[in-house]
């Protein structure tokens, strides 16, 4: 079967990138022919992205020389980061063309179109959610989703009343996480049920396969995706607690002065590397606990100082590792608390033994 997914796989950090390698993974060794859709919206790229980040932060809203001193450093910047992942991704990706439209992605033609993982379901850099990632260009063919993310729980009952309507029109429906089967199921919408990220479907094995060279020293590595400033002081404070160097790994060019020896956007291969070799992980970033756990790393949760944090909590209570949140920031004791990753790995096999039982469903095999 021929299958064209749309996910989030532009913006560039790397939980974008790995979940779009994996799903391409996973269908591949099913038999089916492949791709991503190369959909990126123009307000999603360049200036426009820059500014409508901007123009979502609260802090900014009414202060216009606030926002000209935000686009002016961080446009520069995210240009040179984009350039950089969109190596990435011709790289490790079978893409379709580029389309920026609803008009050019109803031009596609596939036997099944899947939405995919990660927070599709939820606001973009704009605010609103985009009905391209419902399947709303699909005319012909079957109309899937697998790992999909609302990236929030609560909704306005216009949104809600709008959602239920996009998402009737889907033949089958697997979401990522608990919170997802519960909205599905107040709204009456069909669901196969919850399954794994795709970046768990591998396990630590089959990415190594990824790495090229393997982090022969002992660090604390901190991946942050949120702007969080008791995170940052707290992994500073936990590397030496632990008296190991910190090193911070971010696409990002701003987070060089938040601590730690910084490695500016690494080639995925490398990400991967740092994470395998790392005695202990920082992070508040869902992926990055997806890949703690797949390497059996030793991990500290920050939850995001926002209204995502449901996705990490989803994946820590699957897995039985509620207990890796930290609960005080003046709390180093996790260093000792060593993680029984036979009993994870466990659990992890079981998931996902069920997650492809429903993938497969989804797909009618």
């Amino acid at each position: 079967m021929n299958i064209k997914v749309i996910t989030r796989h532009g913006p560039s950090n790397y939980g974008s990138l790995l979940q779009s390698i994996a799903t391409l993974h996973i269908l591949e060794k099913l038999g089916h022919r492949a791709e991503i859709i190369d959909y990126q919206r123009k307000d999603e790229r360049g200036l426009k992205a820059t500014i409508a980040q901007v123009n979502q932060k609260a802090g900014y809203a009414h202060n216009i020389v606030k926002k000209l001193l935000y686009v002016l450093v961080r446009y520069p910047m995210e240009t040179i980061t984009r350039v950089r992942f969109d190596g990435m991704r011709k790289k490790y990706l079978k893409l379709t063309s580029r389309v920026c439209n609803e008009e050019q992605l109803s031009m596609l033609k596939a036997d099944a179109f899947m939405t995919g993982s990660d927070q599709v379901w939820g606001p973009l850099y704009n605010g609103r959610y985009d009905t391209a990632y419902f399947l709303s260009f699909v005319r012909n063919s079957k109309r899937l989703a697998y790992a999909a993310s609302f990236g929030k729980t609560n909704f306005h009952n216009d949104i809600i009343k709008e959602y239920k309507q996009l998402l009737s029109a889907y033949d089958a429906i697997a979401v990522r996480e608990d919170s997802a089967v519960q909205l599905l199921s107040d709204w009456n919408i069909p669901c196969k049920g919850q399954v794994l990220d795709p970046t768990l479907m591998l396990d630590g094995r089959q990415w190594s396969k990824m790495i090229l060279k393997e982090k022969q020293e002992k660090y604390v590595l901190v991946y942050q995706i949120h702007n969080d400033v008791n995170l940052n002081s707290y992994a500073i404070r936990f590397a030496k607690n632990v008296d190991l160097p910190l090193i911070r790994v971010s696409p990002h060019l701003h987070q060089a002065k938040r601590g730690g020896k910084f490695k500016w956007c690494p080639d995925v291969s490398e990400f991967l590397a740092y994470i395998k070799g790392c005695t202990y992980l920082i992070t508040d970033s869902f992926h990055g606990t997806c890949f703690a756990i797949n390497f059996n790393r030793q991990f500290i949760e920050i939850l995001p100082n926002t209204s995502t944090g449901s996705r990490n909590q989803s994946i820590l209570k699957v897995t039985g590792l509620e207990n890796r949140i930290l609960k005080s920031f003046d709390d180093f004791s996790l260093a000792d608390n060593v993680i029984d990753y036979d009993k994870v790995n466990s659990i992890l096999y079981k998931e996902r033994v069920s997650s492809m039982r429903i993938l497969k469903t989804t797909l009618g095999i």
